[in-house]
Protein backbone atom coordinates (compact mmCIF):
# COMPACT_ATOMS: atom_id res chain seq x y z
CA UNK A 1 0.00 0.00 0.00
CA UNK A 2 1.58 3.25 -1.16
CA UNK A 3 1.94 5.77 2.14
CA UNK A 4 -0.03 9.15 1.45
CA UNK A 5 2.94 10.97 0.38
CA UNK A 6 3.74 8.92 -2.89
CA UNK A 7 0.48 8.79 -3.19
CA UNK A 8 -0.11 12.28 -3.52
CA UNK A 9 2.67 12.37 -6.05
CA UNK A 10 1.55 9.89 -8.18
CA UNK A 11 -1.92 11.50 -8.32
CA UNK A 12 -0.53 14.85 -9.34
CA UNK A 13 1.79 13.31 -11.95
CA UNK A 14 -1.45 11.21 -13.47
CA UNK A 15 -3.04 14.41 -13.94
CA UNK A 16 0.22 16.33 -15.40
CA UNK A 17 -0.11 18.94 -12.99
CA UNK A 18 2.89 20.79 -11.30
CA UNK A 19 3.39 21.63 -7.83
CA UNK A 20 1.94 24.83 -8.33
CA UNK A 21 -1.11 23.79 -9.88
CA UNK A 22 -2.19 21.40 -7.03
CA UNK A 23 -1.22 24.57 -4.57
CA UNK A 24 -3.32 26.76 -6.60
CA UNK A 25 -6.12 24.42 -6.74
CA UNK A 26 -6.24 24.00 -2.99
CA UNK A 27 -5.32 27.03 -1.71
CA UNK A 28 -1.98 26.10 -0.20
CA UNK A 29 1.76 27.08 -0.72
CA UNK A 30 3.74 25.13 -3.82
CA UNK A 31 6.25 24.33 -0.63
CA UNK A 32 3.68 22.70 1.64
CA UNK A 33 2.55 20.38 -1.23
CA UNK A 34 6.02 19.75 -1.77
CA UNK A 35 6.70 18.56 1.72
CA UNK A 36 3.98 16.78 2.00
CA UNK A 37 5.14 14.94 -0.88
CA UNK A 38 8.26 14.26 0.45
CA UNK A 39 7.32 13.32 3.92
CA UNK A 40 8.50 16.32 5.37
CA UNK A 41 5.02 17.22 6.41
CA UNK A 42 3.13 14.81 7.90
CA UNK A 43 -0.31 16.35 9.46
CA UNK A 44 -1.86 18.19 6.90
CA UNK A 45 -5.06 19.64 8.38
CA UNK A 46 -8.28 18.02 7.92
CA UNK A 47 -9.68 21.23 5.82
CA UNK A 48 -6.44 20.93 3.49
CA UNK A 49 -6.84 17.21 2.92
CA UNK A 50 -10.60 17.37 1.87
CA UNK A 51 -9.50 20.72 -0.62
CA UNK A 52 -6.96 17.86 -1.99
CA UNK A 53 -9.26 14.77 -2.17
CA UNK A 54 -12.07 17.31 -4.11
CA UNK A 55 -9.48 18.03 -6.95
CA UNK A 56 -8.39 14.92 -7.32
CA UNK A 57 -12.25 13.84 -7.20
CA UNK A 58 -11.19 11.19 -4.54
CA UNK A 59 -12.81 10.95 -0.70
CA UNK A 60 -10.05 11.45 1.73
CA UNK A 61 -9.86 7.86 2.98
CA UNK A 62 -9.16 6.57 -0.35
CA UNK A 63 -6.55 9.90 -0.27
CA UNK A 64 -4.70 8.44 2.43
CA UNK A 65 -5.32 5.22 1.85
CA UNK A 66 -7.69 4.10 4.44
CA UNK A 67 -10.26 2.65 2.40
CA UNK A 68 -12.10 -1.00 2.57
CA UNK A 69 -11.18 -1.68 -0.57
CA UNK A 70 -7.82 -2.81 0.91
CA UNK A 71 -9.26 -5.01 3.22
CA UNK A 72 -9.68 -8.38 2.36
CA UNK A 73 -13.67 -9.90 2.41
CA UNK A 74 -13.24 -11.74 5.77
CA UNK A 75 -11.93 -8.69 7.45
CA UNK A 76 -15.14 -6.81 5.70
CA UNK A 77 -17.19 -9.18 7.06
CA UNK A 78 -16.00 -8.98 10.57
CA UNK A 79 -15.84 -5.30 10.88
CA UNK A 80 -19.77 -4.79 9.51
CA UNK A 81 -20.80 -7.64 12.10
CA UNK A 82 -18.91 -5.85 14.99
CA UNK A 83 -20.09 -1.96 13.88
CA UNK A 84 -23.72 -3.08 15.13
CA UNK A 85 -22.58 -4.55 18.70
CA UNK A 86 -22.82 -1.86 21.40
CA UNK A 87 -20.09 0.37 22.14
CA UNK A 88 -19.23 -1.71 25.47
CA UNK A 89 -19.24 -4.78 23.71
CA UNK A 90 -17.46 -3.25 20.98
CA UNK A 91 -14.86 -1.83 24.13
CA UNK A 92 -14.57 -5.61 25.19
CA UNK A 93 -13.37 -6.98 21.56
CA UNK A 94 -10.75 -4.41 21.15
CA UNK A 95 -9.11 -5.25 24.54
CA UNK A 96 -9.16 -8.92 22.90
CA UNK A 97 -7.37 -7.81 19.87
CA UNK A 98 -5.06 -5.74 21.60
CA UNK A 99 -4.28 -8.61 24.12
CA UNK A 100 -3.66 -10.91 21.11
CA UNK A 101 -1.76 -7.85 19.21
CA UNK A 102 0.67 -8.10 22.50
CA UNK A 103 1.13 -11.75 22.93
CA UNK A 104 1.95 -12.48 19.20
CA UNK A 105 3.75 -9.12 18.71
CA UNK A 106 1.90 -8.03 16.05
CA UNK A 107 1.99 -4.35 15.89
CA UNK A 108 -0.85 -3.26 13.56
CA UNK A 109 -2.73 0.39 14.46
Amino acid sequence: MLDFSRRLKQLRLKKRQSLQDVADAVQASKAHIWEIENGKSRNPSIDLLSRLAGHFGLSVSALIGETPESADDEALVFYRSIRRLPKGDREVLKAVIEGMKARTGVNVR
